[in-house]
């Protein structure tokens, strides 16, 4: 359902807020070996959430990447599938057909605006601090 990137992002993200909550930045190799993406392209993915103010980064020594702790309260999981792969998910095809639409509808067409509404719901409900909160106790993984 989301692009390679976007998943690298989440990702990123969630381990990145973890990190904060322990008062730790990280850099990107660190991120990188955790969330199993090559290095390159988590640079990539890395500067978009900075671009769109979700993570911040600071260079030099005790630099790396965090999250504000008041901000991971706010910082909603939409906000992060948007910058990576933007409003597609809410707005695509279910079968991937550009001419999908009300008035010419794809076979899932209905079925699919429902699982698409419930995904906007637990998307746009989704705080990154209860995210992070699950890795820091240990009750959600990132990696197996």
């Amino acid at each position: 359902m989301f692009s390679k990137a976007c998943e690298y992002g989440i990702r990123a993200t969630i381990f990145i807020a973890a990190e904060s909550l322990k008062n730790n930045r990280v850099g990107q190799k660190e991120i990188a070996e955790e969330i199993d993406s090559p290095v390159a392209f988590t640079a990539k993915i890395l500067q978009k959430l900075v671009r769109c103010n979700i993570v911040s980064s600071a260079k030099g020594v005790g630099g790396g990447f965090s999250v504000e702790k008041h901000r991971m309260k706010e910082v909603k999981l939409v906000e992060i599938v948007e910058a990576i792969d933007g409003d597609s998910i809410f707005k695509g095809c279910g079968l991937g057909l550009s001419d999908c639409s009300e008035d010419r509808p794809c076979p899932v067409h209905e079925k699919f605006k429902s699982i698409r509404g419930e995904l906007a719901t637990m998307l746009e409900c989704t705080t990154l601090e209860e995210l992070a909160l699950g890795i820091k106790s240990g009750n959600t993984f990132l990696r197996y």
